[in-house]
């Protein structure tokens, strides 16, 4: 299912197969459809065309709406979505524990209000399990619980031991229901998360913990949730070691261009972020000579495309005054031709990434492209 087939350092290039798709090639950028649908306005038919080769959904949103036991009977979110390559679905967890005063965590699982209507939702890694069966993705997260940094370290403790304990609970519960005459997608993997705060010896532990439970792949979440990145790149090499090498490493909700780029370094192979999307939809675009405000007075009548370095759908027949026109209008299909170049920007860096790690160049792309993406035009 998985395999390393190149190292540059710690940077691995690898190849990952699953029930949908085909192979994926790694590191990959999985594009981010919360309710099964990109925000902005694009389709699983759009996905391929900016080269999309992972699409992640939300099991806490869709388990609100329409309902997983709805995605089940009309055949899975590949179905629903007419998108025929892998999906991964996060646990709901994350979405839970921001819900903060709403919620209330026990050994069993968590107590939530919904924020759509209020009414009172129990999920623990059974429940977790079973909804992400019906939505029927390539990739099931396991049911974890992610703090706050910074939080207290008796608590962080308490709770990355739990999540352990959760995960047991997730492992015996996704066997069972793989094992079901109809289950939706047979194949389905299960990955587990690493937990600990910004707690190195926490973090260590839990993965030592985590990886004695076999699962399909094993991810670090918990980041990018309030530290300083290079708090979140000490993590990363903290755990590294510990995490099984044959198994594929996610790095959960990150991040920026650099932030790709330095987990590539330290060992990542999947990523996932709002981000290109968020920021396309408040005109934020992302090039390779960094980042712009599409929305600024200088590009009213800029003829030339987003970014004359990128082959995307947008760039090869728009101009940057049209799309501040549509932006700037309030029109929907400015916010779609934004987001389309964002992702495909993304997806291009992870293609860029790859032939590095093939040629052996990956050092180099480093260090010339780390600083410039984010610099502000």
């Amino acid at each position: 299912m998985f395999e390393v087939i190149k190292k540059e350092g710690r940077a691995r290039r690898g190849r990952f197969s699953c029930a949908h798709g085909g192979v994926v090639e790694t590191p990959v950028f999985m594009n981010v459809g919360t309710q099964a649908a990109i925000k902005g306005g694009l389709s699983a038919h759009d996905l391929k065309e900016i080269r999309c080769q992972i699409e992640l959904s939300n099991t806490y949103h869709l388990h609100l709406r329409p309902g997983d036991q709805v995605v089940r009977q009309l055949g899975g979110l590949h179905r629903m979505m007419d998108w025929d390559g892998p999906i991964l679905t996060d646990s709901g967890g994350f979405q839970v524990f921001s819900l903060s005063g709403l919620r209330k965590i026990s050994e069993e699982g968590v107590t939530f209000a919904s924020h759509l209507d209020g009414r009172r939702i129990f999920m623990g890694p059974e429940e977790s399990m079973r909804i992400q069966a019906n939505l029927g993705s390539d990739i099931a997260m396991a049911f974890d619980e992610c703090v706050e940094n910074p939080s207290p370290y008796e608590y962080v403790k308490a709770s990355c031991e739990r999540t352990v304990r959760w995960l047991e609970r997730c492992r015996a519960e996704h066997d069972r229901l793989m094992a079901q005459p109809d289950c939706v997608n047979p194949g389905q993997m299960l990955f587990g998360i690493n937990q600990g705060g910004t707690y190195e010896d926490l973090r260590i532990w839990n993965m030592q913990e985590t990886a004695k439970i076999p699962c399909d792949g094993y991810a670090i979440g918990g980041l990018a949730v309030g530290e300083e990145a290079a708090v979140m790149y000490a993590i990363i090499e903290a755990v590294e070691p510990y995490m099984p090498a044959d198994k594929p490493r996610y790095l959960m909700g990150v991040g920026t261009p650099a932030n790709i780029l330095e987990g590539v370094a330290r060992g990542i192979d999947f990523f996932d972020c709002v981000m290109p999307a968020r920021n396309a939809r408040h005109a934020k675009l992302f090039t390779w000579s960094g980042t712009m405000n599409i929305k600024n007075e200088k590009y009213k009548l800029d003829s030339r495309p987003i970014d004359p370095d990128c082959d995307c759908p947008v760039c090869r027949h728009f101009s940057r005054a049209y799309i501040r026109h549509l932006i700037t209008a309030g029109e929907i299909l400015g916010l779609r031709l934004a987001v389309m170049h964002n992702l495909y920007f993304y997806n291009r860096l992870m293609e860029r990434i790859r032939e590095a790690l093939d040629q052996g160049v990956f050092d180099d792309l480093r260090r010339e492209h780390t600083g410039r993406l984010m610099e502000r035009i």
